[in-house]
């Protein structure tokens, strides 16, 4: 017994030794980058703070503070963004980086898996120089987003933070299926599922592939053959169904919705956004306002559609009619005080151009530029759950950081030719930026 005592008072002094050796062996400080702002955008109250310096460590924001207060030590490395603006990443909340903006029949008969990948990667890239530093992709087939997010994730390519959904969840014959080929070829779309049970199985089997959060499509579509946008597709209770398991599961759930009954549907099945919203009436703005559902319009591809695209005739037709009343729609649900999140559609128009959507809410659509920029900040990032992590600039969030040549609230067109761009410490762009180390 009393060697025992002996052995563990040994091994107690042994303990505390090495732990007092812990304590006051030298510690290497942290590498820091200091992000000399020239003026520092608060997304918030849209004041505008001159001569600051972020301090980035790793991934994330340690301090922000006055350029005067923050020496720079030894091994710092110093981004001196002279007279620039500078504010947190912009967030797209509807994207597909795995597609691009060709609509003949043939070539998306003939995609594979493989050529989405690489699409993915490509766009990702351009999405990230944009200044887009963080997005949700709501809809791509075979589960390749997840794979493209993890890829980000781990190093192997370039691309912002992502949220993904997987295959979208649709009906038989919907906007979500596969409609272009005829009977004998018995194809159906990833995500088609029909009835409480198949949706809650896919709802289920989505997650269980890596799914982020669940995308439906609540409605018709107009990129689709055989349907039409105003004409509801899954039932009240199908979507509940979704929506039970989604949210039983930690998964939040996107509609895809431009008929007035299915974004009324949508609503109450307890949707957490509603996309497009092109139809959008009285009776659901009432519903989305008590519900705190949010509004994604994607109205730029309209303009880019209507001037640049070259679809069949029977897509070409629906997108004359959709745009011909989305936007004033939508200006009435902003008006109103429904919930927004910029969401592009980046896909049906050429990855990068994201914020042209924030052109069209400012100088179409009469927003004031601070509620549109945070559209794209604080709101994205509450929507997608994330506020915590980004959406402004402060310390403990990522550092996606972005700068332009001025003040985005006198013009916010001059997001769409943004000149830096970090995200979570490591720096993507710096186009005629000075920095040393």
């Amino acid at each position: 017994m009393k060697m025992r005592r002996n052995i563990a008072a040994v091994l107690l002094a042994v303990g505390a030794m090495v732990a007092g050796l812990a304590q006051t062996a030298p510690q290497t400080p942290a590498k820091r980058t200091l992000v000399r702002a020239g003026h520092l955008l608060d997304v918030k109250t849209g004041q505008l703070a001159d001569a600051q310096t972020i301090v980035v460590v790793g991934e994330t924001i340690q301090s922000i503070a006055p350029t005067a207060q923050v020496q720079a030590q030894a091994g710092d490395k110093v981004i001196d963004l002279g007279g620039m603006t500078v504010m947190p990443g912009l967030i797209d909340v509807h994207t597909h980086l795995t597609m691009n903006p060709n609509f003949d029949p043939y070539l998306e008969l003939t995609s594979t898996s493989a050529k989405e990948a690489i699409n993915g990667v490509v766009n990702a890239k351009a999405t990230l120089l944009a200044g887009i530093t963080t997005v949700r992709n709501v809809g791509a087939s075979g589960f390749v987003d997840v794979d493209l997010r993890d890829a980000i994730n781990a190093g192997q390519v370039p691309g912002p933070h992502m949220q993904v959904s997987g295959p979208l969840l649709g009906i038989t014959g919907g906007h979500c299926d596969e409609n272009l080929l005829p009977i004998q070829y018995h194809v159906v779309g990833d995500g088609v599922a029909d009835g409480i049970a198949e949706v809650q199985h896919k709802v289920r089997e989505n997650i269980k592939y890596g799914a982020d959060l669940i995308k439906i499509c609540a409605t018709g579509g107009v990129l689709s053959k055989g349907d039409d946008p105003q004409a509801s597709q899954y039932t009240l209770e199908e979507m509940q169904a979704i929506v039970a398991d989604a949210h039983r599961l930690g998964r939040k759930v996107a509609a895809h919705a431009h008929g007035a009954q299915g974004i009324l549907w949508a609503t109450e099945a307890g949707v957490d956004s509603i996309e497009h919203g092109s139809y959008i009436n009285d009776e659901a703005i009432a519903e989305m306002k008590k519900r705190g559902t949010y509004l994604v319009p994607t109205l730029y591809l309209e303009d880019w559609m209507l001037e640049y695209g070259q679809l069949p005739a029977f897509y070409h037709r629906k997108m004359i009619d959709v745009s011909a009343v989305a936007k004033s729609n939508i200006k009435h649900a902003m008006q109103a005080g429904v919930k927004i999140a910029m969401g592009t559609d980046a896909a049906v128009y050429p990855h990068g151009l994201n914020a042209h959507e924030l052109d069209v809410y400012v100088n179409q659509l009469g927003m004031a530029p601070l509620a549109a920029l945070q559209t794209a900040t604080v709101n994205a990032a509450d929507l997608m759950g994330w506020t915590a992590k980004t959406g402004t600039l402060e310390a403990g969030k990522w550092a996606d950081i972005i700068a332009v040549e001025k003040n985005p609230l006198e013009d916010v067109r001059v997001l769409q030719d943004v000149k830096f761009v970090m995200k979570a410490g490591t720096v993507y762009k710096i186009d005629g930026i000075g920095n040393r180390e």
